[in-house]
């Protein structure tokens, strides 16, 4: 039996695979930081024989096409993708023989794009039920509990994909011993989840009990994934661009020290600069006109989705571990150049730092009964249309830049769901000249902390 290793990229909410027999190794779906997997063929002792992609990825960039390339390896993208590099095609029921007891079966799941493909990993040697699948990287197609969603490629082809979803759920499902293993790339918190994924692990078994694509009438579920899908992030209409070119290894190299001079300029011409720190550091003290987007929360996601694509990044944080960190994020949605760098604290980054006031909703309720103050929701209109406090205002975080405007006047109390987003709004209303106070508390606090919570549904 393979032994199988997860690679686990929380911030995009994906999972990448190395499996082994003990001397030649597979990859599914890896990341464009190709280090990790590098790292991990090395510590098993084996050989890459093969890279596999599911689909032409639209959250990351991969690092198949390079990792391949490294190593020596095939790499298999379908043969109906339309990619500008070359590859070894692959298209349904065909299978790869990897070494003797590792062979990798191809099926056609096509839902969450057209072409996409699942991977079966079987030992031919085994008995004839273990045979038929020790697992299936099933990438965007069945997730666990959940599907992956069906809308990124354009709505007009949504209701098309959506049904194949379906059908490609239930060929898994008929097709694959109960006992075997089901390994997704998205499903963790990403995006590309249709709906909210359930559990750790999972096996076909368990999701003919649990996921609603194998218990609900086909009508039904469509009707309710149809419904319940939500905005995404804006830098997914650059990742299948760049996956059909054959993405270079990412540059992990240092980028630039910048002094107060230079960050200082670089604000004026427009650029980003972008704050590292925890949101309470950033609250205490920070360069004025910079944004707080912190290394504990989504940060390659919010940046990517707010940013106009290509405007130069300046990364400001407590060492160069963090700048590091950040680097590594933003390469594997494209971001691939740093212009500049920053380390230690406000007083190394400017000589007249700024701040801002944080609260929690306790306060909020306090200081409503002593002077007027406007509240901002940032959170997605999905989740202010549930349950929002009465008189709030609404800008998704993801609108803000765009919608400055729109944004209250007066004393602003900026909230979301706990504390992230928040806090990068702050920062962006902040830069935008405006007296703003950050919550940082869970929503959940808030009817708890006695404010009125009205529903738009």
């Amino acid at each position: 039996m393979a032994t199988i290793i997860t690679i686990e990229t929380p911030t995009l909410g994906d999972r990448s695979y190395v499996a082994h027999d003990g001397t030649y190794a597979i990859v599914v779906d890896p990341q464009r930081d190709i280090d990790r997997v590098t790292r991990i063929l090395e510590d098993e002792g084996v050989q890459l024989k093969a890279v596999f992609e599911t689909h032409i990825h639209n959250d990351y960039v991969t690092g198949g096409h390079a990792l391949a390339a490294k190593l020596g390896a095939d790499y298999y993208v379908n043969a109906a993708d339309d990619v500008s590099f070359s590859r070894t095609p692959i298209s349904d029921e065909q299978v790869v023989e990897v070494s003797p007891t590792m062979h990798v079966k191809a099926l056609a799941t096509p839902g969450h794009t057209f072409t996409h493909l699942s991977y079966v990993l079987f030992d031919p040697t085994a008995t004839d039920d273990d045979a038929r699948g020790q697992a299936v990287f099933t990438g965007g197609s069945l997730l666990f509990g959940a599907t992956g969603r069906p809308d990124l490629l354009g709505e007009a082809h949504t209701h098309e994909l959506v049904r194949h979803q379906y059908n490609s759920a239930h060929r898994l499902a008929s097709e694959l011993p109960d006992a075997t293993e089901v390994m997704p790339t998205h499903g963790f918190g990403s995006f590309c989840s249709a709906t909210q994924t359930e559990g750790d692990e999972s096996t076909i078994g368990r999701e003919k009990e649990v996921n609603s694509a194998l218990t609900q009438d086909e009508e039904e579920w469509i009707e309710e994934i149809l419904a319940g899908l939500d905005v995404y992030p804006a830098y997914y209409a650059h990742m299948a661009p760049a996956n059909s070119s054959g993405p270079s290894e990412a540059d992990l190299s240092e980028p630039t020290r910048a002094d107060k001079d230079e960050i200082r300029s670089r604000l004026k011409k427009g650029e980003w600069v972008i704050d590292l720190r925890n949101r309470t550091a950033y609250a205490a003290g920070h360069v004025p006109g910079s944004f707080n987007f912190g290394l504990d929360g989504q940060l390659a996601t919010y940046i990517g989705w707010m940013i106009p694509w290509g405007t130069p990044i300046t990364l400001l944080g407590e060492s160069r571990d963090q700048v590091a960190e950040a680097q590594r994020e933003l390469v594997r949605i494209g971001i691939d150049h740093v212009a500049a760098s920053g380390t230690g604290g406000p007083q190394d980054w400017t000589d007249n730092p700024g701040t801002f006031q944080q609260a929690d909703f306790g306060d909020l309720n306090q200081v409503r009964h002593h002077r007027r103050v406007e509240i901002l929701d940032v959170r997605r209109a999905s989740e202010y249309e549930t349950a929002h406090i009465e008189g709030a205002s609404n800008i998704p975080l993801h609108e803000l830049l765009a919608r400055m405007d729109d944004a209250p006047s007066g004393e602003i109390w900026v909230h979301c769901q706990s504390g992230y987003r928040s806090s990068i709004a702050a920062s962006m209303l902040a830069a935008a000249g405006k007296q703003v106070v950050v919550i940082d508390d869970q929503f959940d606090n808030a009817e708890k902390s006695g404010l009125p919570l009205a529903s738009a549904k």
